[in-house]
C-alpha cells in the first residue's frame, strides 16, 4: 500500500511512521510548512524540519517539504481573526485539520497515495454496511477526535491513525526504546502549526488594543479594563488582572467594549446547560435520521472544549432549521463559549459524529 506520511517533528508523528514501518509499508515523508504572518521563517519550523529529516535518513525515506503558507494565512487565520473580530471564540486547529491538512495536502499531493498517516490520536472503525467512521483513541487524555470532528466523510475515507490504539505512555517507550531523536521532544502546545507564537501577540498586531470595562454582572461595578473585548473569551479566568477571585468571563457586549465578569469558582453565571448549534456538520453519516426530531431528542455525549471528560446529554434538532440542533446537557456545563465547537459523539463515546457551531445570548452584538 502506497501511504502518504504527515510529519510534524514531533514524537507522535515519528512513531505513528515507525509502526507502519514495523507494519512493512514503505511510506513518503511529508512535512507542512507555514511561515510567519509578517512573511518572515518561523525558528521551531526548521526545527521540525531538521527532526524531520533526521527521522527519514534514520529510515531511509524521502522527505518533501510541502508549503501551504498562503492558504493557511487566506484561509484558517482569516477565519479565526474573523471570528474573535465579532467577539467570538474560534477554533483554528479544527479548521487547520479539515482546510489545510487534509484540504489542500489531499487535494496536492495526498490524492497519489492510497492512504494518509498522520499522529493524531484517534481510530476509524468500519460498520457492517462498509461506511468509515471516525473513533476515539483509546487514551481519553490525549484524545484528538475533537480536532478532527469538521472534516468531511471523504477525507476520512483517505486516512490512517496508526496511534488510536496506544496510551501516550506507550507511545514515549516505543520512541525511546527505537531510539527515535525525539523519543524526549517536549509536546508542542501551540496553535496548529504556529509553534511558539504568543496568540495574544498576533491578536494584538492584527486587532491592535481597544481599551473597555470589566463590570461585575451581578452589581454593575466597574472593576478593570481590559484591551480590547477580543482578547477575552467566554469562561476565560487567566489573564484578567483583578485581585479577590477567582473571576470568570461570563458575558461580552461587542458594541460597547465591555466584558462582564462573575466571581468564585462555582458562581452559576459560568455555568450552562442548553448549546445551540448551527451548521452542524457529520462526518460520515447523520447517524439518527427523523429521531433527532422528536421531542425527546437522542442521548449522546459531548464536548465543548479539548478536555479528556465526554459530557452526557441529549440532541435534537429544530424542526425545518436546516443544520440547528439543540444540546440538553445532563450536567453543568462551564464556559459556553459562542463560535467554539460542540463535538457530538455516540452514547458510548466510541464515536465522533461530527460537529456543530455553539450559538448563544452571552455575546451581544
Amino acid at each position: 500500500m502506497n501511504i502518504a506520511m504527515l510529519l510534524s517533528g514531533g514524537v507522535d508523528s515519528a512513531v505513528a511512521l515507525h509502526r507502519l514501518i514495523e507494519e512493512g509499508h514503505d511510506p513518503h515523508l511529508f512535512y507542512i510548512r507555514i511561515g510567519m504572518d509578517n512573511d518572515e521563517g518561523d525558528c521551531s519550523a526548521e526545527e521540525d524540519i531538521e527532526m524531520c529529516s533526521l527521522i527519514a535518513r534514520r529510515y531511509g525515506l524521502h522527505l518533501d517539504v510541502v508549503s501551504l503558507h498562503q492558504e493557511y494565512w487566506d484561509n484558517v487565520m482569516e477565519y479565526a481573526l474573523r471570528t474573535v473580530k465579532a467577539g467570538l471564540t474560534p477554533n483554528p486547529d479544527m479548521m487547520c485539520n479539515s482546510i489545510i491538512k487534509f484540504g489542500y495536502f489531499e487535494e496536492r499531493w495526498g490524492k497519489d497515495f492510497d492512504l494518509t498517516a498522520t499522529g493524531h490520536y484517534a481510530s476509524t472503525i468500519i460498520d457492517p454496511q462498509g461506511r468509515k467512521w471516525l473513533a476515539t483513541a483509546v487514551d481519553p487524555v490525549k484524545d484528538q477526535t475533537d480536532f478532527l470532528a469538521r472534516i468531511s466523510g471523504k477525507q476520512l475515507q483517505h486516512l490512517t491513525f496508526p496511534l488510536g490504539n496506544l496510551p501516550k505512555s506507550e507511545v514515549r517507550r516505543i520512541a525511546a526504546e527505537a531510539k527515535l531523536p525525539n523519543a524526549y521532544r517536549r509536546d508542542s502546545q501551540g496553535i496548529c502549526f504556529l509553534g511558539k507564537i504568543n496568540y495574544n501577540d498576533f491578536i494584538r498586531r492584527h486587532l491592535g488594543e481597544k481599551p473597555g470595562a470589566i463590570i461585575e454582572i451581578e452589581t454593575g461595578k466597574k472593576l478593570g479594563e481590559h484591551r480590547g473585548y477580543w482578547f477575552h473569551t467566554i469562561g476565560q479566568r487567566k489573564g484578567l488582572g483583578l485581585s479577590g477571585g477567582p473571576w470568570f468571563v461570563v458575558r461580552k457586549n461587542v458594541a460597547d467594549n465591555v466584558i462582564y465578569v462573575s466571581r468564585g469558582y462555582d458562581t452559576e453565571k459560568q455555568y450552562g446547560r442548553t448549546l445551540g448549534l448551527a451548521e452542524m456538520q457529520f462526518i460520515t453519516a447523520n447517524p439518527w435520521g427523523e429521531k433527532a426530531l422528536a421531542p425527546e431528542g437522542v442521548a449522546i455525549k459531548f464536548k465543548n472544549r479539548h478536555t479528556p471528560e465526554f459530557l452526557p446529554g441529549r440532541i435534537r434538532q429544530i424542526p425545518e432549521a436546516e443544520g440547528e440542533y439543540i444540546i440538553e446537557s445532563d450536567v453543568k456545563v462551564q464556559g459556553i463559549a459562542p463560535g467554539q465547537f460542540a463535538v457530538v459523539y455516540n452514547q458510548e463515546a466510541s464515536i465522533c459524529y461530527g460537529s456543530g457551531i455553539i450559538t448563544g445570548g452571552n455575546i451581544l452584538q
